[in-house]
């Protein structure tokens, strides 16, 4: 196990990989912007190390501010939390070319699930089931409108790189296609640098299942069954169940080999979470996010399991001991998002 720890990011999550590595008798390096000197992780760390001014991409977004403070506390591993880097292959290889291990999957599973299209393509060959769509790499606008009216209506057109429900347009008829494409590219190039986008069918109103994966370097894949966040706003989860409620069983494991699948098809080790979209008894693979979750304890409270000791165990080089027979979901759990909002502006975040 390592000696050393540094955590490149704050708040929650910071604090709920200080609390598992301080069981473990692993010493906890914090770091923090200006913004966030006296913030409760660092106060809570063994230690902790100045990255830069208040904004984020002078500070947390800045591998090599990263980097340097994690060689200077000597630290042996370095886990991103979510959000920042914590799905940044560079900032994966990155912890590599200096003998620091990564809390998460390697660089090149983190690249392959980047790109929505390079994904949904790999999983098609996979046989994992996919959305009926486009997701080629002739992105001539001539050729994305003519895949799409190919397609019918209503569809989804999404930036490929994107995240979170950003940049996504809805498009129920042929007369909003154009600009539904031009807004959708914009988004992609402005948000993502990246202004490829895939076109999908568009379902009304399917359920948003996921299922959580530990894969280790020994070639062991376990998955911890399924969530539902299936409400949600402005594309972000609000509400996220374990295990998800009303499917039936040879469709639940049918989700679990899925899920298992894509993780085995990309190399994936540390813990991931696959999502789908399920409807009428069918599923269709969405994304990976390669990362631990915020949702994470919904299914830690199930299955009894501390998902952040075996991110790291798994990244020591230790193989999972825990049989998947074993792994048995007993009870139910809900986590509820609290959102700071405007009313008086449509309900718009507001900090």
């Amino acid at each position: 196990m390592f000696a050393s720890l540094l955590i490149a990011n704050r708040g929650e999550i910071a604090c709920r990989v200080i609390r598992t590595a301080r069981r473990l008798g692993i010493r906890t390096i914090a770091v923090y912007s200006d913004a966030d000197a006296d913030a409760r992780h660092v106060r809570l760390a063994d230690e902790a190390r100045r990255i830069g001014p208040a904004r984020a991409r002078d500070s947390y977004l800045s591998i090599e501010r990263l980097l340097e403070a994690a060689v200077a506390a000597g630290a042996d591993a370095i886990h991103p939390g979510y959000g920042f880097l914590s799905e940044n292959a560079g900032f994966a290889s990155g912890c590599e070319a200096r003998g620091i291990a990564f809390v998460g999957p390697p660089a090149a599973a983190i690249a392959a699930m980047g790109s929505k299209i390079a994904a949904k393509e790999s999983m098609r060959r996979a046989g994992v089931p996919v959305l009926p769509g486009y997701q080629g790499e002739d992105q001539h606008v001539e050729r994305l409108h003519r895949e799409a009216l190919a397609l019918g209506f209503p569809l989804i057109i999404k930036p490929s790189g994107g995240g979170g429900g950003k940049g996504m347009q809805i498009v129920r008829e042929a007369g909003g296609l154009d600009a539904a494409l031009d807004a959708a590219r914009r988004l992609a190039a402005s948000a993502f640098a990246d202004d490829s986008l895939l076109i999908e069918r568009y379902l009304a109103a399917p359920r948003h299942v996921e299922v959580q994966v530990l894969c280790d370097r020994h070639g062991n894949a376990r998955h911890l069954g399924t969530r539902d966040c299936s409400v949600q706003r402005r594309h972000q989860k609000l509400i996220e169940e374990a295990p998800a409620p009303d499917i039936a069983p040879a469709v639940r494991e049918r989700l679990h080999a899925a899920a298992l699948t894509v993780a085995r098809t990309v190399g994936y080790v540390n813990a991931g979470t696959v999502e789908f979209l399920l409807a009428d008894g069918e599923f269709w693979f969405m994304e990976m996010n390669t990362r631990l979750q915020v949702e994470h304890g919904v299914t830690e409270a199930v299955f009894g399991l501390d998902l952040v000791e075996w991110q790291l165990r798994i990244a020591a080089g230790e193989p999972l001991t825990v049989a998947q027979e074993e792994l048995v979901a007993r009870g139910h759990a809900i986590e509820a998002r609290v959102c700071a909002e405007d009313p008086a502006r449509e309900f718009a975040p507001s900090a």
